[in-house]
Parts: C-alpha cells; sequence; structure tokens
C-alpha cells in the first residue's frame, strides 16, 4: 500500500465480492481488517482476492496466536490537549503582559483564574509521560533528562498557583505549558517512523502458518503448533522446512541460503537430515521430524545472549549532559537562596524557583527529540528505517563496517553468466535453454533467462539429479547439463571465481557457463569510498569464488571470512568489539540474526520492507544501499546540531540566570524569554538537520 488509491481498492473489496462485508485499513502499519461471511467465503478466497488485486497478504506463523495490539492514542491526545491548552493561556495572558488597565482589575483575575483552570489537565495529564519516565529513572537510581523536567514543571506550576492566589502575579502557568507541549511534539514526531516497521522478528517470522501431515494414505494440513516428534511431513516444491527432519521420500535439494548464507542449494540423499529455515526447490518430499519446532537448530540462534536486550545501552549522551547538567542547577539554586537567607529573605524563594525555571534543561530535550524527529524522518523518507532514536547515536560513533555478501552485497539471484567453451550456434543455445528451463535450480533458471527467447522445442524425455545435474533429449538431441564430474567424469579445479554449470552436446563436450553474483548498483563505488574512513569486514556463508575480486573492492587490510556459519559471524563480531571498535553488521538472512543483534547497529537489508527481515536495529531498503555513507555523516551531524542548539540555550539560560540569582526576574520576562528559548531551539535543530542533509543529498 503506497496512497489513497490502495487505500480506496482494498477498503471496497465488498464490490469485487458480495460474501466481503468490510474491509478497515490500518496504513500506518499496512494491515487490513476484514469481515466476511465464511459460509460462502473461504479465509483462502479472501486471500486469492488480495493477491488478484495486487495486494498478497503476509501470513506467517510468528502471527498465530497473537492479538493485534490497540494503537496508543495517547500521547497523541496528551499533545492536542497541551496544545489547545497552551494557546489559550498565551492568549489570555497577552493583555497582561502589555500591561492591562489597572480598572480592569476584575477582568485580570477573570484570566489568571481561567488560565489555572486549563493548566490543570496540562499538569496531571498531559505531563504524565514525563512523571512516569523520571519516576522509572530513580527507581533505577538513575537521574534521567525527564528527572529536571518534572522539577521544572513542579515549581512553575506551584509558584504560578502562589503568585495568582496571593496576588503577586499573573504567574508562569503559559510556559509549564508551552514546556510541555513542545516536548511532546519532539517525541511523537521521533516515534511516527517506529510504527511502520517491525524489528523484533525471530525465526519464526519466516514460517508459514501450515504444513500438510501424511497418515498412511491419507494427508491432512495442520498449524506448525501441532507439529509432533515422529510426524511425517510432506514439503512441496518451494515450501519451507518447518522444523529439523530426515529425508524419508524423494530426491530433496535445499535451498539454505537465507540460513547459512550458501548461494548454492545442496542435494540431500534419503537418511540425510534437513535443517528447518530451508527451502525445497524441485519435486515433492516426505521427511521424519526428529525435533520440535521449538526445538530446532534456528530456535538455537536465538537463544545466543546477543538477543537479550539491554536497556541501558539506548541510552542517549543528551542524559549524561543533563545529569552534571541538573546538578549544576541545583547547585545555583541552593546557592543563591543560601545567600539571600542572610540578605534578605523576601527575595529568596524569588530567586529559588526563579532559577529552577529558568534553567530548565527543556532546551536540550527539544534540541535532541526534534533533531532526532528531523533525522528519522529523512532516513525514513530514503527507505531507511530505525528502530528508535538512540541508533542514530551509535550508528554516527561506530568505526567499523561488516558486510554480509550474498543477498546484502550482491543480489540473491545470479544474474552474470559468461559462455566459454567451444562456440555454440544459436540452435544449440536455445536447446540448451529449453533444457534448463525444465529445472528449478537457480543455476539452471540463469541459464534459461541467458538463452532468450526459447521456442517451443519439444523435450522428449530428461532426467534430473540432485546435486550432479540434468539430461535430457530436446528435439531429437542429448544435452547434459550440469557439474564437471556429472557432464566430463571428472573435477574441474580451474574454476576459481563464481560457480560453473558444464554442457555436453550429443555426449561432447562443449563447454561450460560461469555464473557470478550480481553486486548491486554502486556497490563497488560505495566500498572503495568507506574503505578510506572505517575498517571493512566480510563475513558470508558463502564459498570464497569472489575472494579475489572483494580484495580488489576493499583493500589489502579489509578481513575476509568465507564459509562462516551464524554462530561463526557472532562470534567474529564478539571479537571485534573486544578490541574496542564499534560494528555495524549489515546482512540479510537468518544467518546474519545472531550477528545484527550482537553488532552495536545491525542493519538488516530488505528487497521489499514489507516481506520478512531477520531481528535488528534498522532495515534498510536494498536500493538505498549505495548511500550508507551518506546515512552515517548524518548520524554524524546529530550530535554537533543538538550541542550546538543547547549551547544557543545556555546563552539564554545564563542571561535569565543574570536576573534571576539577583530575584529581579518578573514573571513577565521569564515568559517572554522562555517560548523564544524554545521556538529558536526549533528553528535551529529543524534548519540545520535538513540543510545537512541537502549538503549530503538526502
Amino acid at each position: 500500500m503506497h496512497c489513497s488509491s490502495c487505500l480506496w481498492l482494498i477498503e471496497n473489496l465488498h464490490k469485487l465480492e458480495s460474501a466481503v462485508v468490510s474491509s478497515r485499513v490500518n496504513f500506518e502499519r499496512k494491515e487490513v481488517a476484514i469481515i466476511f461471511n465464511y459460509q460462502h467465503f473461504s479465509l483462502r478466497k479472501v486471500a486469492e482476492l488480495l493477491t488478484s488485486i495486487g495486494y498478497e497478504p503476509y501470513i506467517s506463523y510468528n502471527d498465530m496466536g497473537k492479538k493485534t495490539p490497540r494503537i496508543n492514542s495517547s500521547k497523541i491526545y496528551r499533545l492536542g490537549l497541551a496544545g489547545f491548552c497552551f494557546a489559550n493561556i498565551m492568549l489570555l495572558s497577552f493583555p497582561e503582559y502589555l500591561g492591562i488597565d489597572s480598572k480592569e482589575k476584575n477582568l485580570m483575575l477573570l484570566f489568571r483564574y481561567v488560565n489555572v483552570l486549563l493548566s490543570l489537565p496540562v499538569f496531571f495529564y498531559s505531563a504524565g509521560e514525563f512523571y512516569n519516565s523520571a519516576w522509572q529513572g530513580v527507581k533505577q537510581k538513575f537521574l534521567n533528562i525527564d528527572a529536571p523536567i518534572v522539577l521544572a514543571i513542579w515549581v512553575t506550576f506551584f509558584r504560578s498557583l502562589y503568585e495568582i492566589f496571593t496576588g503577586a502575579g499573573g504567574g508562569y502557568l503559559d510556559s509549564m505549558s508551552g514546556i510541555v507541549f513542545f516536548m511532546l511534539a519532539g517525541r511523537v514526531l521521533q516515534d511516527r517512523t517506529q510504527k511502520k516497521l517491525s524489528f523484533e522478528r525471530d525465526y519464526t517470522s519466516y514460517f508459514p502458518v501450515a504444513v500438510t501431515k501424511v497418515n498412511g494414505q491419507n494427508s491432512t494440513t495442520i498449524a506448525l503448533p501441532d507439529i509432533q516428534l515422529g510426524d511425517t511431513l510432506k514439503i512441496y516444491d518451494q515450501e519451507l522446512i518447518p522444523a529439523d527432519a530426515i529425508l524419508t521420500r524423494g530426491n530433496a535439494l535445499i535451498d539454505y541460503s537465507f540460513v547459512t548464507g550458501e548461494s548454492v542449494p545442496v542435494a540431500k540423499e534419503m537418511g540425510e537430515i534437513i535443517y528447518a529455515g530451508g527451502k525445497q526447490l524441485g519435486g515433492t518430499i516426505e521427511l521424519l521430524v526428529i525435533k520440535e519446532v521449538a526445538q530446532g537448530y534456528l530456535t538455537s540462534l536465538w537463544n545466543k545472549d546477543a538477543f537479550k536486550y539491554d536497556p541501558t545501552k539506548d541510552r542517549s549522551f543528551v542524559h549524561s549532559i543533563s545529569y552534571w547538567f541538573t546538578w549544576g542547577v541545583f547547585v545555583t539554586s541552593f546557592t543563591a537562596g543560601l545567600y539571600w537567607y542572610f540578605t534578605n529573605t523576601s527575595i529568596m524563594w524569588n530567586a529559588v524557583t526563579a532559577v529552577l525555571i529558568v534553567a530548565c534543561p527543556c532546551a536540550l530535550l527539544l534540541s535532541n527529540t526534534f533533531t532526532n524527529g528531523s533525522i528519522l524522518r529523512i532516513f525514513s523518507n530514503h527507505k531507511f528505517y530505525l528502530r528508535n532514536a538512540s541508533v542514530i547515536e551509535k550508528l554516527a560513533v561506530a568505526d567499523t563496517l561488516v558486510f554480509d555478501k550474498t543477498g546484502t552485497l550482491t543480489t540473491r539471484a545470479y544474474q552474470t553468466v559468461v559462455y566459454e567453451g567451444s562456440p555454440i550456434t544459436d540452435i544449440i543455445k536455445q536447446k540448451i535453454g529449453t533444457l534448463a528451463s525444465q529445472s528449478s535450480h537457480p543455476l539452471s533458471a540463469a541459464i534459461a533467462s541467458w538463452s532468450g527467447v526459447i521456442p517451443d522445442n519439444p523435450v522428449i524425455a530428461f532426467e534430473q539429479i540432485p546435486g550432479s545435474g540434468i539430461e535430457g533429449m530436446v528435439d531429437g538431441d542429448l544435452i547434459t547439463l550440469g557439474s564437471s564430474l556429472f557432464v566430463r567424469g571428472k573435477n574441474d579445479t580451474n574454476i576459481n571465481n563464481g560457480a560453473a554449470v558444464y554442457v555436453a552436446f550429443e555426449g561432447a563436450y562443449l563447454g561450460f557457463f560461469k555464473l557470478k553474483n550480481q553486486y548491486r548498483n554502486s556497490i563497488p563505488g560505495m566500498l572503495q569510498r568507506l574503505a578510506n574512513r572505517y575498517t571493512l569486514l566480510v563475513i558470508s556463508g558463502d564459498n570464497d569464488n569472489e575472494r579475489g575480486y572483494l580484495r580488489k573492492l576493499l583493500g589489502p587490510a579489509a578481513n575476509l571470512y568465507f564459509n562462516q556459519q551464524p554462530a561463526d559471524k557472532l562470534t567474529i563480531i564478539e571479537a571485534i568489539q573486544k578490541t574496542g571498535n564499534r560494528t555495524v553488521m549489515l546482512g540479510d538472512g537468518l544467518n546474519d540474526a545472531g550477528a545484527l543483534k550482537q553488532a552495536h547497529v545491525g542493519i538488516a537489508i530488505t528487497d521489499d520492507t514489507n516481506n520478512f527481515t531477520p531481528a535488528s536495529d534498522a532495515i534498510l531498503d536494498a536500493s538505498k544501499l549505495h548511500q550508507l555513507e551518506q546515512f552515517i555523516q548524518l548520524a554524524k551531524a546529530n550530535k554537533v546540531i543538538v550541542l550546538s542548539a543547547f549551547i544557543i540555550s545556555i546563552i539564554y539560560n545564563l542571561i535569565g540566570l543574570s536576573f534571576a540569582v539577583q530575584g529581579l526576574l518578573s514573571p513577565m520576562i521569564a515568559a517572554i524569554l522562555m517560548p523564544i528559548s524554545s521556538i529558536s531551539i526549533l528553528l535551529i535543530s529543524f534548519g540545520f538537520t535538513n540543510l545537512t542533509a541537502k549538503w549530503l543529498s538526502l
């Protein structure tokens, strides 16, 4: 779903099928709720209807038994209420700022009391999020940035009540409501991209919801949670293996690329173990389950310590600054109060509270949340989605970039096909393509595509031997395709760059097809630029056929690891981190899941953000991978922009404090100073972020 036309089409399914009662779309989450008459229209037909109009539903085992979470709109309600109250309090405060006629004293009191009423929902409801956050920090014995914010809100509110009800002044209720409104606005902006995608995914998100179980001559469809030890499962072409099992019938050709990273499918014989997560290519097979779904090989990947969440990892540098800034404010306030206690007690209370109000660190929080929100928005517009704002800071300090190869630097399909050998005519070329098209093997599919338009050549007979090749009669000629051993009767050790498929015509060897991974657009140039700034590594589950090419791209200093199992990838990342390096891992498959979680920042690369991606800190559309350098540079600019805005706010604070410690700060000056400070911070954060993004061509 991309636009209002998609929304209209899906919400009008009842016009296409009368059995559909209604359909409602949650556009932000890309979900649809459909009510239909199950007695006349099955769930399968609903899925087929959606697919027929171009919106194939994504259904996974991970979604079974889960209730759709209710959308949390409380933050929006808090923001809306705070904005309404803030605007009206400001409006009712203008007469007093501009000097209301002394003859209109009753009108002035009325405005003040109305302001008190308007401030109550802001204080008790809208600011509730800051109270909860501050209290959680206190319970963990950590003074987070919300603690001084809460103190400033309380001091502002209660001093305002004191001044209004004693007739001493109009208070600071506009400033208090403004603080709450602007900070909530920043957080809402920052949270927007987090609702679009799911970052907490595991192996079950990759599995289907059901599988075929064989019982004698009968077969039934069962849900994955119902699979038990000893069950016999029937797996069809292109279906996934849901549990570790033993092959009992059929020829298995398993694509493990998403699990191990190995790009070439593996042939399995009767009695061999096939691990969960592989995809069957070819005919139907039967498997005997030896481990339940929850106890298989893939599950063990998720039991690693890397998958245990540590909330302290997400603490921002802003919290550290806020901690010391808060204590500085407390010391300044206490010192001012102590001085006036011995000098002029009538000014003491005014000085203490004025310092706490004026030196509120809300400017730091505003600059941080609005800068983060702007960067998240820019990243999202370029199909780079972060789990939360803390990932920006971790991305900025990274010094080591780790890449998976298959599916990350390269596409999953073999696209570059080069023939080497005796010249072949167009007719023979077409016959080779005809035979190759009879096989579901990815290498055969690439050769069939290479051969171009295939005429209707009759295939009299063919035989496919998993792991070896395919042989058949095409229009009366015998064609053989496959490994060197299958075609020539001996292994060829000269092929060292890519996979090879050998071909023979009427028993005579012709040559071979060299198939190389197709690297994504602009990847070679990106890697060469990054090599000048970062330590680069490639950790691949694939073979080392591409070692020479990658070495040329990355330079002699880069470390290249091939034939790595998922656990090996995680171990390598751990070893790098023990040397003090901060790592960014980029991968796309389950084999990368452990490494993605172990790294300081794990980025899942996907060709479709609506499809499955491993658990990660960020999801990046593969078409935008070449902009990785710009993304990191914008993340680095985040800290500079936040600190710049904070320094400007410090200047405001120093001006205000110079009056506050002397007890000379009036409510009118404070009311004017604080909104000017907040608005200027917003303009600086938003403006600098967009200028930096434009400079980086984002």
